[in-house]
Parts: C-alpha cells; sequence; structure tokens
C-alpha cells in the first residue's frame, strides 16, 4: 500500500486553471508531488472550494468539504466532516501523518486527530497565525516539536507572542519552471501584486508612486491583486492625478503576473506584516529588485532591500530606478528543498526522488 501524506487546509484550487487560489501553497503541493512521485498526497480542504466534493488536481486527491468560511453550528458541521474524512482516509490508506498549512482551524482538527490516531502532524506557520490573538494556539497548546516556520521573522515573532519557539525551518521557496524565458524590456517601473486589504497598505504605496513621479514624471506602476480596498485606491489614484502612472490591475491568472515581474525594474512591497513574502520571491525570480518593510531572513537575501520606513523605502526605490541595473534572477530558496525538507520530517527518505 502506498505511504499517504494528508494536507489539511482552508482552502485549495478548485481545478487546475485556478491559479490566483493561493499560488505559493499550490506550487509546493505541485512540486512534493513531483519530487515525490510514490507518495500518495490527499489535500483535505476545509473552506473552499465552496461546493463539497472530491477531485483530482495534478494527479493530487482534494476533498473538499464546502464550509464557506460560515460561522456557529455550520462551521461545526464543516469540522465533524474533517474528522469522518480523516478517519475514512486513515482506515483505508497508509497514512504516515498530517500537515497542516497554518495554524488555524485546520491544524486544530488535525492536531485533535493526530493524536487520537497516535500519528505525525506538524503545523505550518505561514504569516498572520503567528501574530497576536490566534486562539487555536491556546486551544492546541502546540510545543515547537510540531511547528514549521516559514521564515526567522515567524520564529521571532510567534515566540515573543506565544512562548514556544518553532523547533523547524522550511523557508519560503519558488518553482523555478514557473519563469518563462523574457528578453523583452524593463517597461515598468514598479510593481506589487497581493491583497488590497489594509495590511497590505497600499495606500502607502500610491503615496510612494505619488513622491516618485516628483522625480520620475513619466513612471509607470502597476498593482496587481483585489480586495476590499479597491475602490479606496481607485478614488486614491484619481485625487493624486496618477491615472496615467498607476494601474489596478485587479486580479489575474498567476502566470500574467509572473510575467509582468519580468517586466518591472522594482518590487515595492508595503505590508507592515509578512510571514515571508514569498511574492517577493518570485519577483526576484523575475529579476526585479525587492523594497520591503519587513525583513523575512536573519541573513540579507540578495537584491532585498529592507526600508526602515516610507521616507526610506522611497529613497531606495528612488537609488534604484536612477540605477544602471543589470536585472538577473535571484533565486535563493526552491520549492523542491522545501519538499525535501518537510518530507525528512516525516522520515521518509526513502521515497523515490524523481
Amino acid at each position: 500500500m502506498r505511504k499517504t501524506l494528508i494536507i489539511v487546509t482552508p482552502g485549495f484550487p478548485e481545478n487546475e486553471q485556478d491559479t490566483a487560489c493561493l499560488p505559493d501553497r499550490q506550487i509546493f503541493v505541485r512540486v512534493l508531488k513531483e519530487t515525490y512521485p510514490e507518495l500518495n498526497i490527499v489535500v483535505l480542504s476545509f473552506q473552499y472550494p465552496d461546493q463539497p466534493r472530491q477531485y483530482s488536481w495534478n494527479g493530487v486527491q482534494v476533498i473538499a468539504l464546502g464550509g464557506k468560511n460560515k460561522s456557529g453550528l455550520y462551521r461545526r458541521i464543516t469540522w465533524i466532516s474533517a474528522w469522518q474524512k480523516l478517519k475514512k482516509l486513515n482506515e483505508t490508506h497508509k497514512v504516515i501523518g498530517l500537515l497542516s498549512f497554518w495554524l488555524d482551524e485546520c491544524a486544530f482538527i488535525g492536531d485533535k486527530f493526530s493524536r487520537s490516531y497516535k500519528l505525525k502532524h506538524y503545523s505550518w506557520l505561514l504569516g498572520q497565525d503567528a501574530r497576536p490573538g490566534n486562539k487555536y494556539v491556546y486551544r492546541m497548546m502546540p510545543s515547537g516539536e510540531s511547528l514549521i516556520a516559514l521564515s526567522d521573522f515567524i520564529v521571532t515573532e510567534f515566540k515573543r507572542n506565544y512562548g514556544v519557539t518553532p523547533k523547524y525551518l522550511v523557508p519560503g521557496a519558488v518553482d523555478p519552471a514557473v519563469f518563462k524565458t523574457y528578453t523583452g524590456d524593463r517597461d515598468i517601473d514598479i510593481i506589487g501584486a497581493g491583497s488590497l486589504i489594509n495590511l497590505k497598505q497600499y495606500a502607502v504605496f500610491v503615496d510612494m508612486i505619488f513622491e516618485l513621479k516628483k522625480d520620475f514624471p513619466a513612471i509607470k506602476a502597476v498593482i496587481c491583486g483585489k480586495g476590499p480596498e479597491m475602490r479606496r485606491l481607485q478614488d486614491k489614484i484619481r485625487q493624486l492625478g496618477l491615472e496615467n502612472n498607476l494601474e489596478l490591475k485587479g486580479e489575474l491568472p498567476h502566470a500574467e503576473v509572473l510575467t509582468l515581474m519580468q517586466r518591472a525594474k522594482v518590487f515595492l512591497h508595503t505590508s507592515k506584516y509578512e510571514g515571508f513574502g514569498i511574492v517577493c520571491l518570485e519577483a526576484l525570480g523575475a529579476g526585479a529588485k525587492v523594497v520591503s518593510f519587513v525583513q523575512p531572513m536573519n541573513t540579507g537575501i540578495p537584491n532585498w532591500h529592507i526600508a526602515k520606513n516610507a521616507r526610506d523605502m522611497q529613497h531606495i526605490t528612488t537609488g534604484l530606478l536612477r540605477a544602471d541595473e543589470d536585472y538577473q534572477p535571484v533565486l535563493p530558496y526552491r520549492a523542491d528543498d522545501a519538499a525535501r525538507a518537510i518530507m525528512q520530517l516525516f522520515d521518509q527518505q526513502e521515497l523515490a526522488m524523481s
């Protein structure tokens, strides 16, 4: 019987074309499958897709519970359904353990189930789950032995907020195969990408373009993403007269975002909190320079500049736009290395690798 790893997650792509749904997580699962072809991977997705169903995604079995992020009794029903699915999988498969994306309700159920059935379970801390106020930390009371951090920043943040140090570090990573060959011009000065939410501070991004326009009148910038801040940002762009300088692209397929990054000189990441910012790694892989407020790793990453504040970010970006830069891809962390690091935790080194 093939060995089975169960991944529990709040969401997962509904098909292979759904590339905008958690692109970094789906790339990890795809690369994990490619790296360990003999491993049977089952993804149990709690909330998205919206409808309960089972399907195959790039050769990976996906069980969608269709929770739709409903609360109260409906959420409890989703948890019961998750438990029943896990029990059935454990009865019919040779399960080596569970891996939770984020320490949230999925990790809570995964932790309880793994304790009941004496299975290995790791929670991969991926960002906001390390911030203060995560009720599932107090419900689970995890030890560092069961925690994987996405970055040095997450290790420090989780220890500061909960007094527990994650034992394992598996950094955010990208798959070089996602980049197509590009030999065109860098005709976009600045690009941003992510959810248009308050945490990402895209209003700061717009203000930055307004200030940079004073030195670069023809500056061209784009933001890829959707979210509740869209209307507010559109109004701000009009008020500042940036209609010809800054374009909100909305949500785009992942491949299109990567192509835009390959055309960009600078990737500006204004988020005030970020577990790692895989999108920053993608920008580096596309050859762009990155400027952000949050430093993910204790060791510096080539072409990734850390700004102390908005004024410093403007100063760094101005220097990068004025310099005669060589836009060479930088790939500090690879997805296949992340896959191997995760599988080592489940003692599956003997699995055949392609």
